[in-house]
């Protein structure tokens, strides 16, 4: 299944490895070590500025104008309909 994280950009919800605040980053050292290596190497997408979450992927990491809260109800979607369609079915 997939999930639209804001920004044009649709991701695999099993590709997400955390959807963080974007506030947490600079609360953290290894935070920001990981957000400046991964500019570095080009794997950080999308606009720091407006964004309100960080989603880290196994290949990217992506900043989101959507908040954590939001994205975290967007992939309980995506988990209820995958459940559906593997047969099981909500009383």
């Amino acid at each position: 299944m997939f999930i639209h994280i804001g920004n044009d950009n649709v991701i695999r919800s099993r590709d997400i490895v955390t959807i963080i605040a974007k506030d947490v980053i600079s609360s953290s050292s290894i935070m920001e070590e990981m957000m400046e290596k991964g500019h570095e190497d080009g794997t950080v997408k999308g606009r720091e500025k407006n964004s309100k979450s960080v989603v880290i992927t196994t290949e990217l990491i992506y900043y989101s104008t959507l908040s954590v809260s939001t994205l975290k109800k967007r992939s309980k979607m995506v988990s209820m309909i995958h459940k559906v369609d593997d047969g099981i079915h909500f009383t």
